[in-house]
């Protein structure tokens, strides 16, 4: 693997593009009745587009649609049913907003679908290992691309970090292969997703920093997960401050891209966090 200048330019569909040198909040907006956290909150187009638009109002950069459930034990849904509970959300945010948009599937005919609606990045919780041709889709419409480490349905390496060098680097060979351009991906190292423990959770985030050595941009989701409980002893409603804490400590670990429920708190720790990095860039280069 070469490793490469970091970048802060994230490339996307319809000739749209995202300046990653500040911390960016991608926002979740579920369609779905059964995600863990908000499972039936935005079940339908008008809750899912109003909820969107307040998290545009709240500091929202990226809206991330999704139409399936990712929580252990969720039941799949057919590829009709997901297409029919997010395009009508992502058509009607196409007209009434100019948001960056995402969706939420690892399926190659609901992405391509989606982006001719006119979403902007792919973000497959697969690592396009599920359904490889969702990368043909990705390099045929210039999509931005998130690629997500899962440790699901396989044996994993004993090494955290092993592991995702491994799943990932072959999740960008495939990239690779389709054409998708560089600039246009970013990693997940995919909280939760087989990370079963709290104590997995947390050495991932102590050792983020290490994933900078892809040369890529980093997305995370610890939003209100189950580890943030297992540590806080607080219900899932009620993670948002454990969540925004993450934030902050992912950021300083060069994380530049946070999938988040609550918006207006992380936008908040994310303000934050950036000035105190840009005093420190500034010291270092001798302005300060």
């Amino acid at each position: 693997m070469t490793v490469q200048a970091d970048r802060t330019d994230w490339l996307l569909a319809h000739g749209r593009r995202l300046d990653l040198a500040r911390g960016r909040l991608m926002a979740i907006v579920n369609v779905t009745p059964d995600s863990f956290s908000d499972g039936g909150q935005h079940f339908g187009a008008e809750s899912a587009v109003a909820h969107a638009l307040q998290c545009l109002e709240e500091g929202a950069d990226i809206l991330d649609i999704g139409g399936e459930s990712t929580r252990p034990g969720a039941a799949e849904v057919s590829p009709a049913e997901e297409q029919d509970r997010i395009l009508p959300v992502i058509e009607r945010l196409v007209r009434e907003s100019d948001a960056l948009i995402s969706v939420d599937t690892y399926r190659a005919e609901t992405a391509r679908l989606a982006i001719a609606a006119g979403a902007h990045i792919v973000n497959d919780v697969h690592g396009l290992q599920r359904e490889p041709d969702i990368a043909k889709v990705a390099a045929d419409t210039g999509a931005g691309l998130c690629i997500m480490h899962t440790g699901r349905g396989r044996e994993k390496l004993p090494d955290m970090i092993e592991d995702q060098f491994a799943f990932l680097n072959r999740s960008l060979e495939i990239a690779e292969a389709a054409g998708i351009a560089r600039g246009a991906i970013v990693l997940d190292p995919g909280f939760g997703f087989a990370k079963e423990t709290e104590a997995e959770n947390v050495e991932l985030m102590a050792r983020l920093d290490e994933l900078k050595a892809f040369g890529l941009p980093l997305l995370v989701g610890t939003s209100r997960k189950r580890f943030l409980g297992t540590i806080t002893g607080r219900s899932t409603p009620e993670r948002d401050p454990a969540t925004a804490a993450t934030t902050v400590l992912l950021r300083m670990k060069g994380a530049a891209v946070f999938r988040v429920h609550n918006v207006a708190i992380n936008r908040d720790m994310l303000a934050v966090t950036d000035a105190i990095l840009e005093a420190e860039r500034q010291v270092k280069a001798g302005e300060r």
